[in-house]
């Protein structure tokens, strides 16, 4: 009998199995690795809506607690993880300068946005007004958590990978059955694969298609992170992230000829250098329709819970609701309103 049952191993699915590891629980994990989304972000964390000049919610908590999970990590699976990352915000005019000027005398976002404007120093980008940079960011080489976390699983030989079967799946009073495994509790971090889910399908969980590119430009000579219509991430050997799209329709996790071009008409805006696309992916980002997580006990089902719907801020957001959830879970603590599954019961009662 295991403590946990967890089903998803993305950003949310480590999180949470990073914080039983370190109270001592025992778990199990189930993972078919269908959900792209954890695999394919930029990785980025940035505690900015860069777009707005806001505060991303509750982000100045979450990058206290994100920074330190994953230098633990680090230490833990001997590869490198964090890569520190200045991210500069090009402005399209001076109006935009003087927004970033009022934006950074506020409250929490003056300790993240720096009032000196970074000159353009870089021949190849179009940036007359220059930069505003925010400080305390980097990149999480997800790709090498994903892959260094499932191996580390897989030596402990807790980690099955297949698709979860629910009708395999049987629900008690006190515990839990999947096959051969029993758990005193399930979560399920699926990212949008809980759309699928018959507990947990009626949550809002919309679903957000992002696209990125990885492009060759050895000309660019860029270590900065640049914010313009869409980044690019510089990330080693003369190859960048460009991205990212945002589409409400379609649901898979095909790159699109569209997204390509719209990617490259932004981002020829501001690169005036040759370049070579060598890679395109897609993922679907768990969304949800007030853009705060779902995170919480099932109303009827008192051992099956859900640690979901980070959006584009997993990197963030994941190690913060982690806690929470395990903190609610084994220490009675309530979870925040805004990220407690709770606020959508009525929904579960209506379908």
């Amino acid at each position: 009998m295991h403590d946990y049952l967890i089903v998803g191993l993305g950003l949310a699915g480590i999180s949470f199995c990073e914080t039983l590891e370190k109270n001592g629980k025992t778990f199990h994990v189930i993972s078919d690795n269908s959900q792209q989304s954890s695999l394919v972000a930029g990785g980025l964390y940035n505690p900015v809506i860069l777009k707005r000049f806001t505060m991303a919610w509750n982000a100045g908590e979450q990058m206290g607690g994100a920074l330190p999970f994953y230098r633990q990590l680090e230490q833990k699976l001997e590869v490198k993880l964090d890569y520190k990352l200045r991210v500069l915000r090009r402005f399209a005019s001076i109006e935009e300068q003087n927004t970033w000027f009022e934006a950074a005398d506020k409250p929490g976002l003056d300790s993240f946005l720096s009032t000196d404007i970074q000159q353009n120093k870089n021949p190849h980008l179009n940036a007359q007004f220059g930069f505003g940079e925010v400080l305390h960011t980097g990149r999480i080489d997800t790709a090498a958590l994903l892959s260094s976390y499932t191996q580390y699983l897989k030596d402990k030989g807790i980690l099955t990978l297949h698709p979860f079967v629910f009708d395999h799946f049987k629900a008690f009073s006190d515990h839990i059955s999947y096959n051969n495994v029993k758990a005193k509790r399930i979560v399920f971090c699926e990212g949008y694969g809980l759309k699928n889910n018959p507990f947990f399908g009626y949550l809002p969980l919309n679903g957000t298609k992002g696209e990125l590119l990885t492009i060759k430009a050895p000309d660019y000579r860029e270590e900065n992170v640049i914010k313009s219509g869409v980044f690019t991430i510089p990330m080693g050997n003369d190859m960048y992230r460009v991205g990212a799209t945002y589409k409400w329709k379609d649901k898979t996790n095909t790159p699109t000829k569209e997204a390509k071009s719209e990617l490259l008409e932004k981002l020829k805006t501001f690169l005036k250098c040759d370049f070579e696309v060598v890679d395109h992916v897609a993922g679907i980002r768990p969304t949800v329709v007030d853009r705060r997580p779902l995170v919480g006990q099932h109303p009827e089902h008192g051992n099956l819970y859900v640690l979901n719907g980070f959006g584009s801020r997993g990197v963030l957001i994941a190690p913060y609701a982690s806690e929470q959830l395990y903190c609610h879970i084994e220490e009675g603590r309530p979870l925040d309103l805004e990220i407690d599954c709770q606020r959508f019961t009525k929904k579960y009662y209506s379908n």
